[in-house]
C-alpha cells in the first residue's frame, strides 16, 4: 500500500489551453503557430483548434497575420488579479514561514517617509536582546532595511535625508566595522542596490548579524523589506550561506507573487 493520495483528476484540454496562454505570455515576441506547436509538443492542427477557441473568447489576438499575443480578456484577468494582491499580507505570510524554517528573528518593514517602520516582528525561540519591536521607526542609515529603502528614493529626497543624518549624528554609519564618510556613502548604496541586499556583521548590535532584502512591485518599487537577525556565532549571513539563500528565496517568492514571472536578477541591476 502507498501513503500517497491519488492525483486529482482535471480537464486535460483546459490545461493545454492554459499552457498555450502561459507560453504566449512569457514569449519574448508573439509566437507563430509553428513555434507554439513545437514548444508545447502539439500537432499544428491540434494547436490551431485551441488558438481558435482562445481567439473567440478574446484571450489572444492575432497579429501580423501569423503570430499570437494576449488579448483583452487576458488583460482583464490580470488586472483583476492585481487588485486582489496585498503585498504586506504576502510579506507577513512569507516571514511566518521564514521564522519557522530558520528559528531566527525576522521582521517586515515599510517606508514611512523618513525611515523604515517595523510592521511585523517575530522572535526566535531564543529571543535576542535588541531595542527594536513592532511599530518602531528605524534609522534610514543605521538600519539594514533603511539603506535598502534609501537606494530606491528619488535623488533629491535621498540627499536631504543623508545630509540631515550626517549633520545631526555624532557617529558615522558603519559597514563591516568601518566608518563610512559622507563622500563614500554613494558608492556603498550603489553596491547595495546592485547586490540586492544589505548585511550588518555586528556593526551596530554587538555579536548580532542582520540581513535585509527588498520585495518589489510591478513598477520596480520597493514595497517591503524582509529582515533576518541572529547571534553572530550561529547566524552565518555571508553571501552563499544557507541562511542568505533562505532570505533571498523568501523575498523573491513574494516579489514573484506580486509581479508574476519576473526576471528578478534584472530587477536588481
Amino acid at each position: 500500500m502507498t501513503d500517497e493520495s491519488p492525483k486529482r483528476q482535471g480537464i486535460g484540454s483546459l490545461e493545454i489551453g492554459l499552457h498555450i496562454l502561459n507560453y504566449i505570455a512569457s514569449a519574448a515576441r508573439p509566437p507563430s503557430l509553428k513555434e507554439l506547436s513545437k514548444a508545447l509538443d502539439l500537432s499544428p492542427s491540434r494547436a490551431h483548434k485551441y488558438l481558435v477557441s482562445l481567439l473567440r473568447e478574446g484571450y489572444i489576438n492575432q497579429v501580423n497575420q501569423a503570430q499570437y499575443t494576449l488579448g483583452n480578456s487576458a488583460l482583464t484577468l490580470g488586472i483583476s488579479a492585481l487588485r486582489r494582491i496585498n503585498p504586506i499580507q504576502l510579506s507577513y505570510e512569507a516571514v511566518d514561514q521564514l521564522n519557522e524554517d530558520t528559528d531566527k528573528t525576522v521582521s517586515v518593514t515599510v517606508w514611512n517617509g523618513a525611515g523604515p517602520l517595523v510592521i511585523k516582528w517575530l522572535d526566535s525561540s531564543l529571543p535576542i536582546s535588541v531595542n527594536v519591536r513592532l511599530g518602531a521607526e528605524l534609522s534610514p542609515l543605521n538600519s539594514a532595511s533603511g539603506r535598502i529603502f534609501l537606494t530606491a528614493l528619488p535623488v533629491e529626497r535621498r540627499r536631504q535625508l543623508i545630509d540631515q543624518f550626517y549633520k545631526q549624528s555624532a557617529n558615522l554609519p558603519k559597514h563591516r566595522g568601518k566608518d563610512i564618510p559622507r563622500e563614500q556613502l554613494g558608492a556603498h548604496l550603489d553596491a547595495i542596490k546592485r547586490q540586492g541586499y544589505c548585511a550588518f556583521f555586528s556593526d551596530y548590535l554587538p555579536e548580532i548579524n542582520v540581513l535585509s532584502m527588498p520585495v518589489y512591485d510591478l513598477n520596480g518599487s520597493i514595497v517591503t523589506v524582509i529582515t533576518l537577525l541572529g547571534l553572530a556565532r550561529d547566524t552565518d549571513i555571508s553571501e552563499g550561506s544557507p541562511l542568505f539563500q533562505q532570505v533571498r528565496d523568501c523575498a523573491d517568492k513574494v516579489t514573484r507573487q506580486i509581479c508574476g514571472q519576473q526576471k528578478l536578477e534584472q530587477d536588481r541591476d
